[in-house]
């Protein structure tokens, strides 16, 4: 994704953005809502993003598109449960992945880290720690939720 101000975003990235942000999120829940209204219940559980709560400049059609991904959750949430399915969304803010090592310098994971009251930046095992809990018994009554998994970047 490249960042770009509002008024300079190409339509072309904006589409592609949500196409594989929004999108690919919509098509895979209704082929798993299909699947688990089958079997008798399950849990999705989505990916969006701290941006899809917060925005960011330069962001426009990355941060809608996860805006999107938490719109759709909830959706999901709302039409699902009878089915016993439960959805939410993954809300990770900075996370170190392999993704972001070739343009991610040592003063941007400074300030970054700054961002959160416990002066680190996420990893994977942090997102996928909560992924494991909402997949278990115990996220039983827990959905339609957007959960911020940002180190206390964003605390709503």
């Amino acid at each position: 994704m490249s960042l770009a101000p509002l008024l300079e975003i190409d339509v072309a990235d904006w589409d592609t953005t949500f196409a594989i942000n929004a999108r690919a999120m919509l098509v895979t829940t209704q082929v798993a809502g299909r699947a688990m209204i089958a079997s008798g219940g399950g849990r999705i559980i989505n990916l969006a993003s701290m941006a899809g709560k917060s925005g960011g400049a330069g962001q426009a059609h990355y941060a809608a598109s996860k805006a999107a991904v938490i719109a759709l959750t909830r959706v999901t949430a709302l039409e699902l449960g009878c089915h016993s399915i439960t959805a939410n969304a993954l809300c990770p803010g900075y996370v170190l992945t392999e993704m972001g090592e070739e343009t991610r310098t040592a003063a941007d994971v400074a300030e970054w880290s700054s961002y959160s009251p416990l002066g680190r930046l996420g990893v994977a095992d942090d997102v996928a720690g909560v992924a494991l809990f909402l997949a278990t018994s115990d996220a039983d009554y827990l959905t339609g939720q957007a959960i911020n998994v940002t180190g206390g970047m964003i605390m709503h």
